[in-house]
């Protein structure tokens, strides 16, 4: 898309554009430049890369527990202000991971990190929402979604490259002059808007949903541990469902909760989130396996394992125009079912992958893989919207993006804890065992969402409203 196209018709929108574009490449740069840096990070700090999935999945949880409060706040002190504040908490966050001297002061700063990074998309599409007239909408939204297409593309590479010429400090260290450029720029152009109605935060449904969502994420993590430490995982996962069932008796019984539950009489919706949830383990799970298997695996170095990442994203952002057509002539159910198979056994296909294999057979599977998880993600995320009403699309909008962050977090802690099953140590022969049992079983968790998809109705849609929805 030309960048100058959403200005086209009102001139005066394409600074806040440009803001809100700023504040998602920021965060979509930071969540993929960390992946290639992680066996540098490690050795720097005196841990396994076994250990190191706590840095992704903090982040993604952290995240994922905030999105649900980013509309209250950004309604009730507005978007000016709310903004400001998610590109301090995310600067302050990513200069705290640079001076990070063990493995848990990093997992608290990319906790901080995640909370600034919860407000700055839903904030800033909120700003553009409310701002920009509804015939230009659609061509607005369009500009801002090419960071999140960017920021994957550069994150690996760049990481690579500054493990290499300087260190992984690095990688946290250049989000503090792009923040500061964003803070400066937001007390200029970022709008003041602010809800006309105010409502009461619904707080306990929050916080019973933001305590399963972490307890059964750090039982999860926790399988990885043994001994005594079985007990606590155990215990972690009976409170992580009993508040999840206690959110769930709490919102059918509450005027104003967070995420109601008329969302799931939306058949589409509720076979999409659970859909995006079990589907996205798997994929949340390859970021971190990927560069391990060709640093760790290979034994490549962090600059070369970045640049294999490029084909990835570039694949992705091709396949993206595909999924149209595709949809269109097949319908969503069996492009999904088909594609979910597809996906599942890329992912598999890894176990195939050792230092005498052919480089070009290595690119050839990275780019299926990049074209097959790009348009699962885009078809889904269709399926998941496509049929709210009005009333329904700010609340669903919310939930499929909490399920997301949170099935990245959860992908990242699957993925140590079947390492650490199939391997304590990542080293030698045992490294690439461990690896490729753990890409054959996050491949079969993605081939079981199949069952999920099963259930849709098959029908065609209109390919206009596969075009409106981006990853």
């Amino acid at each position: 898309m030309n960048p100058a196209a959403p200005a086209s018709g009102n001139a005066t929108h394409r600074p806040l554009l440009w803001l809100v574009s700023l504040g998602i490449f920021m965060q979509m740069l930071d969540s993929t430049i960390i992946n290639t840096a992680l066996p540098a990070m490690a050795h720097s700090l005196g841990e396994s890369p076994l250990q190191m999935q706590s840095v992704v999945f903090s982040y993604a949880l952290a995240v994922a527990s905030f999105i649900p409060a980013s509309g209250w706040i950004a309604d009730r002190l507005g978007t000016r202000r709310t903004f400001l504040a998610a590109i301090i908490l995310f600067t302050l966050g990513s200069l705290a991971c640079a001076l990070s001297p063990t493995l848990q002061w990093l997992v608290a700063a990319r906790v901080l990190q995640g909370i600034g990074g919860a407000m700055l998309l839903p904030v800033g599409r909120l700003a553009v929402m409310r701002s920009v007239p509804r015939e230009q909408f659609l061509a607005a939204m369009s500009f801002i979604a090419i960071p999140a297409l960017m920021g994957p593309l550069m994150g690996p590479t760049l990481g690579g490259w500054l493990v290499e010429v300087a260190s992984w400090h690095w990688i946290f260290l250049i989000n503090l002059p792009i923040g500061m450029i964003g803070f400066i720029a937001a007390l200029r152009i970022m709008p003041d808007h602010r809800a006309q109605q105010r409502t009461r935060f619904d707080l306990p449904g929050y916080l019973m949903l933001a305590l399963g969502m972490v307890a059964l994420s750090l039982a999860l993590d926790g399988i990885s541990g043994v001994g005594p430490a079985h007990a606590l995982v155990m215990l972690l996962a009976v409170i992580g469902i009993a508040a999840l069932a206690g959110y769930w008796l709490h919102a059918a019984g509450s005027g104003n909760a967070l995420f109601p539950l008329s969302l799931f009489k939306v058949v589409s919706f509720r076979i999409g989130i659970l859909g995006n949830l079990f589907s996205r383990i798997g994929s949340g799970a390859m970021p971190l396996l990927i560069p391990l298997l060709l640093q760790v695996g290979l034994g490549m170095s962090p600059m070369n394992a970045g640049m294999l990442m490029i084909p990835v994203a570039l694949s992705a952002m091709v396949a993206k125009r595909a999924a149209v057509t595709l949809v269109e002539r097949f319908g969503y159910r069996r492009i999904l079912m088909l594609n979910t198979v597809c996906v599942g056994l890329a992912m598999a296909s890894f176990v195939f992958v050792t230092p005498e294999q052919s480089p070009w057979l290595r690119l050839l599977q990275l780019v299926l893989f990049g074209t097959f998880n790009s348009i699962q993600f885009t078809v889904m995320n269709t399926v998941t919207l496509r049929d709210l009403d009005t009333a329904q699309a700010s609340s669903g909008n919310s939930l499929l993006s909490l399920v997301m962050m949170l099935a990245t977090g959860f992908g990242a802690a699957a993925a140590g804890s079947l390492l650490a099953t199939f391997g304590t140590h990542l080293s030698g022969d045992d490294a690439m065992s461990a690896l490729h049992a753990t890409f054959v079983c996050v491949g079969a968790i993605t081939l079981s969402s199949t069952l999920v998809f099963w259930q849709l109705p098959d029908n065609h849609p209109d390919p206009r409203a596969v075009e409106e929805v981006v990853e």
